[in-house]
């Protein structure tokens, strides 16, 4: 079996593995960056999913190097595609037009970008980039940690190191091991974690446990946000595009839950923040969200050129899949519940096709045309499933509701404009609401107030392994609080903070909790985060969330 040896192995493609390699490749460290799919970039690229972002991503909020991709990803289009003038000079260009974003655009364009960004450090030999490796096993070493202040943990205690990672490639089994000084698991599930023995959550805590207002009764570690296959469409002036039946296509039209408003294949769906129904539409029809806009990732009035149609990303309520888990369940239950997803997405673009109630009076709109040449993809789905939540690390500091939700922070400071928790060992900061899609515990939408947050060290510092690191979703959150911090400028800050924290630890030849316990050391690091370009507070007048 082959073995690589490097500084920092990240392993996991995710679009905080992208701001961790290049956070450490900045400051010369040599990185072997892993990734399952073709694309690098996860949420932005293989899952196909736009920039969930709030209405501060333009000045204040995200990092440095977050808005320098969000500039390439703009002058690519400048430079490659033919806009109108009145759109190619804008400075806060939209290629797609779309709703959800300031930045809605083609998965292809990110993972272009992605591609030139790494390309100069892998010339160099810098880096290394593996891709359609998983990681299946981890060799371990013992190692005394310093004291955490943690309830359980009031000592020096025993901690692990994680000497070195195996990988197994998907389409010939070769497998290839990993030597690394540090390891950040940048996976979508954070499938480092019960590798290497690092305690991790995964679904639903209690009430008991979190404290939080809108916790379970009692913790369910499969309920988890549902997952969505998301595909890509134009709408053609001429032509049919059906595609053939899928298979499942009759089980799931007739198949009911009793929280949602009838059939998932439906113009008719819960609204997620009153649970009230709420009609959608893609002809325009007054009164009723429009979805052809919501998420459209190619505009083809910008062009100034041809008659192209216009292309939308279908990440809808209904093909949101929540009929099970994919974590911590045997193999083949994870395949089959991948496949229900994958069929789900197929059976409600074909509802689409052929029974969808127009505006016109007509039913299905067989002109819908896949664009996998948008996603990468022969067969026009996303190369990936969209996950809202992952395993997550026990850390040092867990970030709860108490700590960033509007109501819980109102109850605690008695306040009409309360603000979010302000942490002392802040990294970054975010925002976004708390939104929780339906999850595979049969529980409908929470989606709730926050207030602009910080994002704390000690939330993506394992308690017991030394050298691990999360850099996604995989941080130190709940159930709860994952609604808020999984979203593309979060993430990025993440997997960022977690690149350069592995570079710093290098550098001072010490721990990551002790740069989180040591003032000395952490304001040392926070005053590197910000000549990064890092945030590390909001404006005062802008942590009510006016």
């Amino acid at each position: 079996m082959e073995k690589l040896k490097c500084e920092v192995a990240v392993i996991g493609g995710s679009l905080g593995g992208i701001a961790a390699a290049w956070a450490l490749l900045r400051h010369k460290r040599r990185v072997i960056l892993t990734g399952e799919y073709a694309w690098l970039g996860g949420q932005a690229t293989s899952q196909a999913v736009p920039p969930d972002e709030n209405k501060y991503i333009e000045t204040i909020s995200g990092t440095a190097s977050y808005r320098q991709w969000r500039k390439q990803v703009r002058d690519y289009y400048r430079r490659n595609y033919p806009l109108k003038t009145a759109f190619r000079d804008r400075d806060d260009l939209n290629p797609g037009g779309g709703s959800v974003s300031l930045l809605c655009h083609e998965p292809k364009v990110s993972a272009a970008v992605f591609e030139a960004l790494l390309a100069p450090y892998q010339s160099s030999g810098q880096l290394r980039v593996l891709t359609g490796w998983v990681p299946v096993s981890a060799e371990l070493a013992a190692c005394r940690l310093p004291v955490v202040e943690t309830p359980s943990d009031s000592s020096k205690s025993r901690g692990r190191l994680v000497r070195q990672v195996t990988l197994r490639h998907l389409t010939d089994d070769e497998k290839l091991c990993l030597e690394a000084d540090y390891f950040l698991d940048a996976t979508e599930l954070g499938e480092l974690l019960p590798l290497t023995q690092t305690e991790y959550v995964c679904g639903a805590e209690a009430q008991s446990d979190t404290g939080e207002l809108h916790a379970l009764p009692q913790a369910d570690p499969q309920d988890i946000q549902s997952l969505t296959w998301c595909f890509a469409v134009s709408r053609e002036k001429q032509g049919s595009f059906v595609i053939p039946k899928p298979a499942a296509f009759d089980s799931l039209y007739q198949r009911r839950y009793p929280f949602w408003p009838g059939s998932l294949f439906s113009w008719v769906y819960n609204q997620p923040i009153s649970l009230q129904p709420e009609y959608g539409t893609i002809d325009g029809e007054a009164g009723k969200r429009d979805l052809w806009t919501y998420r459209r990732i190619f505009s083809g009035g910008m062009m100034a050129e041809g008659n192209a149609a216009d292309i939308t990303l279908v990440n809808w309520p209904q093909n949101d899949y929540w009929g099970g888990s994919i974590i911590d369940v045997p193999e083949t239950l994870k395949q089959r519940h991948l496949e229900e997803s994958r069929q789900l997405s197929l059976s409600f673009l074909y509802w689409l096709q052929t029974a969808a109630p127009r505006a016109d009076g007509r039913r299905g709109y067989p002109e819908l045309r896949l664009r996998g040449d948008s996603l990468g993809t022969a067969d026009g789905l996303a190369q990936a499933p969209y996950i809202r939540e992952s395993r997550r690390i026990l850390p040092l500091k867990r970030v709860t509701e108490a700590d960033v939700g509007y109501d819980m922070r109102q109850q605690i400071n008695r306040e009409n404009r309360p603000e979010a928790k302000q942490f002392s060992d802040s990294v970054g900061i975010g925002y976004y609401r708390i939104d929780l899609h339906p999850s595979t515990g049969g529980r409908n939408y929470v989606d709730i107030q926050s207030l602009p947050f910080q994002i704390p060290l000690g939330a993506l510092i394992p308690r017991h392994t030394a050298n691990l690191l999360p850099a996604c979703k995989n941080i130190g959150t709940t159930h709860i609080t994952n609604g808020c911090y999984r979203l593309h400028p979060v993430e990025w800050n993440i997997g960022e903070v977690s690149g350069l924290l592995a570079d710093f630890c290098l550098h001072q030849h010490c721990l990551p909790m002790e740069t989180d316990r040591e003032p000395a050391r952490l304001l040392a690091f926070q005053q590197l985060l910000c000549a990064e370009g890092i945030t590390l507070a909001w404006l005062e007048h802008l942590r009510a969330g006016l």
